[in-house]
């Protein structure tokens, strides 16, 4: 089984594709591949599907719409299995694999089993992972370069096309956010290797975006500033200060505002500290003051 969520959503088993349209049955299948080889409690499943007020007959429902994915992971299955006029061994193993070997109904829940398949997020938080340890052993390049294949799985919002519940809501943030920090990280390593100019359209964008970001600010200040554009650089802190003050009433950090003087009383910016942060520490963060410039 294949599973893309950084993005559309996209399920296939044996390459044939698993998507219901039916905006619920889609949710269940969204946070049963967002939790592959795991058991996803029913109760867990209900919250998503109905919020905190599910309906008498919910329980009911729901093995309903896992009837229904059964129904499409049984026709891959045969979908695959047909297209191959000489079926190899490992395919004729994959023959005797029943819908109800890959949805799984378990002990106070239902497993979705992966059977080894690619996931876009395992292989995007392997590929970070081994973007920030670069990052540790200054190998500024190689971290570019692996954090920038990482970034290249999404194509768009995660699970851009599911109409998101509580739980799956929840889940599309998490992934959010370790995009933002591999994203971060990933322009940090290329200011490292003096790429500043070239980061200047990107950053334009990301700070409109993000308008009280501070870290994504003041790599956007050093990029101006490294490209003798000073007074642009002390505008965009301007700027971000008040945003700050106008939407969270907060003053820029202590980090941003020694990098302020730093462009403002010498002719060179300092350059940026490499230090990593990691997805986990971004829990309980805010979206927009998650990284600091220290």
């Amino acid at each position: 089984m294949d599973i893309d969520v950084l993005g559309p959503l996209g399920v296939r088993v044996n390459g044939v594709a698993v998507m219901p349209t039916a905006p619920k049955p889609r949710k269940v299948l969204a946070l049963l591949a967002l939790h592959v080889d795991r058991v996803l409690p029913v109760d867990l499943l209900i919250e998503e599907l109905w919020g905190q007020r599910p309906p008498r007959s919910a329980r009911t429902t729901l093995q309903t719409y896992i009837l229904q994915l059964r129904e499409l992971i049984g026709a891959a299955l045969q979908a695959g299995a047909a297209r191959s006029a000489e079926l190899e061994p490992a395919s004729q193993d994959m023959v005797s694999v029943s819908a109800k070997d890959v949805l799984v109904t378990a002990p106070g829940g239902y497993l979705l089993r992966g059977g080894g398949g690619a996931s876009d997020v395992q292989k995007f938080e392997r590929l970070a992972g081994m973007g920030y340890r670069a990052m540790d052993a200054e190998d500024f390049a190689g971290a570019a370069r692996l954090l920038r294949e990482a970034l290249s799985l999404w194509s768009g919002s995660a699970l851009a096309d599911v109409q998101t519940g509580a739980q799956l809501e929840m889940e599309v943030r998490r992934l959010e956010e370790t995009r933002l920090c591999a994203l971060y990280q990933r322009i940090e390593a290329d200011l490292r290797l003096g790429r500043h100019r070239e980061l200047l359209g990107e950053l334009t964008v990301l700070v409109s975006r993000y308008r009280t970001h501070e870290n994504l600010h003041g790599q956007f200040m050093l990029a101006l500033h490294r490209s003798g554009r000073r007074g642009e650089a002390l505008s965009v802190y301007q700027r971000l200060r008040q945003a700050l003050v106008r939407d969270l009433g907060l003053e820029p950090s202590a980090g941003l505002r020694r990098l302020q003087r730093a462009i403002l009383e010498t002719s060179e910016a300092p350059a940026p500290t490499a230090r990593v942060l990691r997805p986990e520490a971004l829990a309980g963060a805010s979206r927009d003051r998650l990284v600091r410039v220290d």
